[in-house]
């Protein structure tokens, strides 16, 4: 009885934790908006459910999910952002695409990834 008492307690306290979200921080809240400015200001074109959109329409609806997620507390750091919002379809799971004048199409998980972490270095995203 009593494995079964701490088994639930901890389970509680596990989903208790999962669940409980602050906002996000003002460094992640920049972080997250130049990495959609880092998009609408390239020449890249971005893929939703095998259509491709300009800059101007892929910034605006990953603004709405963004906004989708910080009502709901869903969203805390850049990376999750990048999980939750820019990589996939959240109707389809279908994998968001990136194309750039240039390079090689890539999932836009990575290609938000790759600026994420060059924001955070050298400073220089990648083009």
């Amino acid at each position: 009885m009593l494995k079964g008492l701490f088994f639930t307690l901890v389970c509680g306290f596990g989903t208790l934790a999962m669940t409980a979200s602050a906002a996000p921080s003002e460094q992640t809240r920049r972080e997250i908006t130049q990495l959609m400015d880092g998009l609408s200001n390239s020449r890249c074109e971005f893929q939703r459910n095998g259509k491709w959109y300009g800059r101007a329409d892929a910034r605006a609806h990953l603004q709405r999910k963004y906004d989708y997620l910080l009502k709901r507390d869903l969203v805390d750091t850049a990376e999750q952002f990048i999980e939750r919002a820019a990589s996939k379809s959240s109707l389809s799971g279908r994998a968001y695409r990136v194309r750039c004048p240039g390079q090689a199409e890539q999932d836009a998980g990575a290609w938000f990834m790759a600026r994420l972490k060059a924001l955070r270095g050298s400073g220089a995203p990648p083009r």
